[in-house]
């Protein structure tokens, strides 16, 4: 069987449910973002828009840290 996903294959075969715990769904500015909960702050894993406009948007990237 194939699977013809943009999702990555940890996110649909995961190793360990406790790596992914943390992970949530989150909206900072408009924009649906997957993040992970570090302390207080969070981390940018994923921009999950369909807009390209939202692409384009530097503080809002992966690997970036938001408050909320």
């Amino acid at each position: 069987m194939i699977l013809y996903t943009t999702v990555p294959q940890e996110q649909i075969y995961p190793v360990d449910a406790a790596e992914f715990s943390g992970q949530m769904m989150m909206e900072h500015q408009g924009v649906p973002l997957l993040v992970q909960k570090v302390d207080d702050k969070y981390r940018i894993l994923r921009v999950m828009s369909s807009d390209p406009a939202h692409y384009l948007n530097s503080t809002i990237c992966p690997g970036e840290f938001i408050t909320n």
